[in-house]
């Protein structure tokens, strides 16, 4: 007994003795750091052939300077730190063999919509906002690899659009800067309402944005803008991809569309409205607004006001080449599966789009870029500078409208050329577009804010 309490006092003696001490585990607080955003380091750019302006003179062999987000100079001949006066470690960018200009910019997206989601109505009824918001945060990415460095989206739920917005803003997530409307005003059975469901879902589906009478739509409009609005979107007009029968004229009454405009402007922002028929166009125009989407059936007339006023036309036109101009081409394309009351309307716009916008390029009302994005997928938004050529332009006044343009329209005076003081936002197109406008689909490089988010070809993410 006492042979074997020695025995296992020995065992204990040499494992206390062999077996080696557990070390402390010691915290570093702090470590390791959260997420940080990505941020903008100073880079010199040495671009083959740079457009700092559409319009302006191509410059051969140039170098861009871009800091804090900003460009902050643009010089002849390839320079390099030490002539710039920088240090040594400054990131160079090659873009030699490689046409730069100012980033692109759409002003009638709708991002949330579409994309891998598709067009199921049902998934309205099901999902949650957040759902659109992930949805829009693809379709984001694959809008800013397109060249496209600012948006407006036009119509989209309150809760999914401006998080999206802030969220690509504070770098959460990649994607182009939002110039967001949020849910669009419309009157009572209007384009932005609900339709064609049984009275107890159309009473559930109340909407802040509705609004009758010249009195509730200030409400409307200003309370728009205390949720987050940095647009005021209008329905003056029936449209077409609405399921109702009544039609794609005028809606609002002149003092309803005068209300809403002075309520939006009286409070800084820019006021825009979804137009199809002509009474609707030439009403808004009338009331001082500041561009007309889409604008199907303006005629001379209504485009020489708008000219006369200086109202921008947004005309939309490269949708209508993705869903067909004709009877054969609309039932065999991506919406011959639409309702029949949206259908019979799509039948009758035809080719007409096509039409207006040569002869808004003949008289010389102003145009900026815009794709209503989501009919025609994300990312193909740049056709619809192909499209302006189609009707007339020429290629540099294409590069205008979604450029100089495009903020011009929007209200936006830091952005849209490459000069010093004004955003770092930067694409290069593998040709020239000026003498090849198919050019502008060959993005090979992006940068937002002096942020690099595309080089080579290849999405950049660190």
């Amino acid at each position: 007994m006492r042979f074997s309490i020695l025995l296992a006092s020995i065992a204990c003696v040499s494992l206390s003795v062999t077996a080696p001490a557990t070390a402390e585990r010691v915290v570093e607080p702090g470590q390791p750091p959260q997420p940080v955003a990505r941020t903008a380091v100073p880079t010199i750019i040495h671009a083959g052939k740079l457009m700092t302006e559409p319009g302006k003179p191509v410059l051969t062999h140039a170098t861009l300077v871009a800091d804090r987000g900003l460009v902050q100079s643009v010089h002849k001949g390839f320079l390099d730190a030490s002539a710039l006066g920088l240090p040594a470690t400054t990131k160079v960018v090659d873009l030699s063999s490689k046409f730069v200009m100012p980033g692109f910019m759409d002003l009638h997206v709708h991002i949330t919509s579409s994309g891998i989601a598709g067009r199921d109505p049902w998934l309205a009824l099901r999902e949650e906002d957040g759902f659109w918001a992930l949805n829009g945060a693809t379709n984001a990415n694959t809008t800013l690899m397109a060249g496209f460095t600012t948006i407006r989206d036009l119509g989209a739920p309150n809760a999914a659009i401006f998080p999206l917005r802030d969220a690509i803003r504070m770098g959460i997530v990649p994607g182009p800067k939002i110039i967001a409307a949020g849910e669009g005003i419309s009157p009572t059975n209007g384009h932005a309402d609900a339709h064609n469901l049984k009275r107890s879902l159309l009473d559930a589906e109340t909407h802040a944005n509705v609004c009758d009478g010249a009195d509730d739509c200030r409400r409307a409009t200003r309370a728009a803008i205390k949720y987050g609005a940095d647009v005021i979107k209008v329905h003056v007009t029936g449209g077409v991809l609405d399921p109702s029968d009544a039609g794609t004229e005028q809606q609002f009454t002149d003092e309803e569309l005068k209300a809403i405009a002075d309520a939006a402007h009286s409070m800084g922002r820019k006021v825009t409205t979804h137009a199809h028929g002509k009474g609707g166009i030439d009403a808004a125009v009338r009331a001082g607004y500041d561009s007309i989407e889409h604008g199907m059936w303006a005629d001379e007339e209504s485009l020489r006001m708008m000219k006369a006023r200086g109202t921008w036309l947004i005309p939309t036109v490269w949708p209508i080449s993705y869903v067909g101009t004709t009877p054969e081409q609309m039932r065999r394309g991506p919406l011959k599966d639409i309702n029949p009351n949206s259908f019979a309307k799509l039948l009758k716009l035809g080719d007409q789009p096509k039409k207006m916008v040569r002869m808004a390029i003949r008289i010389g009302t102003p145009i900026a870029l815009g794709t209503d994005a989501g009919i025609a997928p994300h990312g193909t938004n740049a056709q619809e500078m192909l499209e302006y050529v189609d009707a007339g332009m020429s290629n540099v006044e294409a590069l205008k409208t979604g450029t100089v343009n495009a903020a011009a329209a929007a209200g936006l005076r830091d952005r849209g050329r490459l000069d010093p003081g004004m955003a770092a936002d930067v694409i290069a197109l593998d040709g020239d577009p000026v003498a090849d406008i198919d050019q502008v689909l060959n993005v090979n490089f992006v940068m937002r804010d002096g942020i690099i988010f595309k080089q080579d070809g290849q999405e950049v993410t660190k």
